[in-house]
């Protein structure tokens, strides 16, 4: 007999309840906040808005399927199962978060808070949670499968990312490393940096974009389900041994960007995520390009 669903719900801890563990009561906290001339209750509200649509999804939840949580800072922990219904409540950020650690699971995105939440990626109300629950596992369910970027080393490590990866420094000092890309050693140039960055059309409404703008780059944008990224190479120095002649360009489904490393240590994460890195050493290769995998979001 096959397994019934299981809702895993995906949520993390609210400032509200950050600031009131650092302080240890409401009380303190308020306090605190006033010293600096804030007031608690604005935190107050988002954290009950927050809880709120926890407590609605919940209880729309089938009763046949199964449950389990899972907060923002557990995810690398938590094992994910196949027949799983993602469902992250809070804001678009916290998509691409979980997004690197599934493997084709349906995402509902529920925002809690529209006023304050773009609504990017988490475009559902709490109170449709139990339509959206009860389409996820159809055949053709409105799915829109996002690309992906994803980081190889040559000892194996492997990172994906939904929004972008980093390549540089831990403390994004000057990053030491030859680029180039796969297949054509003949292009491969000595850099050095803020380090790399490269973007999916997801992306493409972050850091990518800013880079982008502060750029005037021509390089057109991708969608979010098109099989292009875009890299920008971050305040190269030009010196007799480094050259900033390869800076930004765009990367095909097929094609690699390929990083070797030339200081003690440099790392790769994604997504804002500096906790899960890759860590890499002089004379490691990294390539880095799009994404087998997919996010399925699960749409209107």
């Amino acid at each position: 007999m096959s397994l019934a669903p299981r809702v895993v719900l995906v949520h993390r801890t609210t400032e509200y309840e950050e600031l009131v563990a650092r302080h240890g009561t409401h009380g303190q906290a308020a306090f605190f906040l006033r010293s600096r001339g804030r007031d608690i209750e604005d935190m107050a509200e988002r954290h009950r808005l927050e809880r709120r649509a926890l407590a609605e999804v919940t209880s729309s939840i089938p009763l046949t399927w199964r449950q389990a949580r899972a907060e923002r800072g557990d995810l690398d922990r938590f094992l994910f199962a196949p027949e799983d219904v993602v469902v992250v409540v809070g804001q678009d950020g916290l998509v691409a978060n979980v997004a690197k650690y599934l493997a084709g699971q349906p995402v509902v995105g529920i925002n809690p808070d529209p006023r304050r939440n773009p609504g990017v990626l988490v475009r559902h109300r709490p109170a449709q949670a139990g339509k959206l629950l009860a389409s996820a596992l159809l055949p053709g369910a409105g799915v829109e499968a996002l690309t992906m970027v994803e980081a190889v080393a040559d000892d194996t490590q492997r990172l994906v990312a939904l929004n972008e990866i980093y390549l540089g420094a831990a403390g994004h000092q000057t990053a030491r490393y030859r680029l180039g890309f796969d297949g054509d050693r003949s292009a491969v140039e000595p850099q050095a940096s803020s380090g790399v960055l490269v973007g999916t059309g997801t992306g493409a409404s972050g850091w990518i974009r800013s880079v982008w703008q502060e750029r005037a780059s021509a390089l057109p944008l991708p969608g979010p389900g098109e099989a292009r990224l875009l890299w920008f190479v971050r305040e190269a120095w030009p010196s007799p041994a480094t050259g900033t002649s390869l800076v930004a360009g765009e990367l095909a489904a097929a094609a690699r960007l390929c990083l070797t490393v030339e200081s003690d240590r440099l790392i790769a994460f994604g997504d804002g995520m500096e906790g899960d890195a890759l860590e890499l050493t002089w004379g490691q290769t990294v390539r880095v390009g799009v994404a087998e995998a997919r996010l399925r979001l699960l749409g209107d």
